[in-house]
């Protein structure tokens, strides 16, 4: 294995001096400048057949997150559109869970993912059908079985 490694640094500084060498002998290169150039070209040789990082570019949100709760929607920060409920669009859209999307956005734990008077809706809903509260027992007692 150490000679396979010697080998393919020796190819490294043939091929480096082989482009070098010819950038040279085309273009006026400032004698202060070649070190930077070897090095330049022998570092971008070294890392050809390396696994290369996309760069992501940090992305701005659509809205300012202070401005995106409002009494009748949300606005999404990553796409600007209003919704009554968040949860399911940035799951099926961004494969985002609610905790992910607040870290994303560094947002506080608290933030909203329904608007407000949604959630005021649909908890009185809840309330009148009687959800939450156990039901009272049947004044003829226990079911029998025939």
């Amino acid at each position: 294995m150490p000679e396979n490694n010697a080998d393919s640094r020796g190819l490294l500084i043939e091929l480096t001096a082989d482009i070098v060498s010819a950038y040279v002998s085309k273009n006026a290169v400032p004698p202060a400048s070649l070190p930077e150039l070897i090095a330049s070209v022998n570092s971008s040789l070294s890392n050809i057949g390396q696994p290369v990082e996309p760069e992501t570019p940090a992305q701005a949100p659509a809205v300012n997150p202070k401005r995106s709760v409002f009494p009748e929607y949300i606005i999404c920060l990553e796409d600007g559109k209003k919704f009554k409920s968040l949860k399911r669009h940035l799951n099926v859209h961004y494969g985002l869970s609610p905790n992910e999307y607040r870290e994303k956005w560094g947002l506080k734990p608290d933030y909203p993912m329904v608007a407000p008077n949604y959630a005021a809706q649909r908890s009185a809903l809840a309330k009148s059908s009687g959800l939450g509260h156990k039901t009272a027992e049947r004044k003829s007692g226990p079911r029998r079985s025939r």
